[in-house]
């Protein structure tokens, strides 16, 4: 059965980024529609994009007659769809409970503060410098970050992930977000728990995969 599953994705975009790794965890086969977000004022506000998604955001899921959006919807209905395809959330309420805490502290509470159209607005309407741009940024994932940490911190059982010794949605979630902590110069050092899941993560193929520089949009280093 030929694959009819496509991506529409931004090689830097966090809430993409979330699937791609939620995609290849699950050992899911999909094609990469590439959506650029700054080129020709955006594509994502192009006509035959909007008509897929009227919120014109990324990410977007074409799985065969269906449309997805929302990256932990997209997750969800993933998880749902294909029950014999690896898990990302625990069968166990409370565990499960707590990987959409994480998942939601990130995708809900830092995320959107820090999204493209929010920095865009930011310097377009309120005349924003870049150096304000960046503070902004920073500002909002270290306050996210302390929570988070302070979360992970207080775990009962300890794992080498966000929850348990296999990856979740919540790992889907806060490994791009650590990849913009980085991007924007925040400093980790304060957080030895989500440092220490990062690397974990690190070494699974799937979130390599799935990392920003691997994609094929994005710009090549010369």
């Amino acid at each position: 059965m030929p694959n009819t599953r496509t991506l529409y994705s931004y090689w830097r975009s966090s809430a993409a980024y979330r699937v791609r790794i939620a995609l290849n965890l699950k050992g899911m086969d999909y094609a990469l529609a590439p959506v650029h977000l700054v080129r020709d004022g955006g594509e994502q506000h192009h006509d035959d994009y909007r008509r897929l998604n009227p919120q014109q955001l990324v990410p977007t899921l074409v799985d065969g007659a269906h449309v997805l959006r929302e990256s932990l919807a997209i997750i969800e209905y993933l998880e749902e769809a294909y029950p014999d395809t690896p898990r990302l959330l625990p069968r166990a309420a409370l565990a499960c409970a707590r990987v959409r805490e994480l998942a939601q502290m990130i995708a809900c509470d830092i995320h959107p503060i820090g999204n493209l159209r929010v920095l865009q607005y930011l310097q377009r309407e309120l005349g924003a410098s870049d150096e304000q741009k960046h503070a902004w940024s920073q500002h909002w994932i270290k306050l996210g970050f302390d929570a988070i940490e302070a979360v992970l911190a207080a775990r009962d059982t300890p794992g080498k992930f966000c929850e348990g010794d296999t990856p979740t949605l919540a790992d889907c979630c806060l490994i791009p977000q650590v990849y913009n902590a980085r991007r924007f110069g925040v400093s980790l050092s304060l957080y030895p728990n989500i440092i220490g899941i990062d690397a974990e993560c690190a070494k699974l193929d799937a979130f390599r995969r799935a990392a920003p520089e691997a994609q094929p949009d994005a710009p090549v280093v010369t």
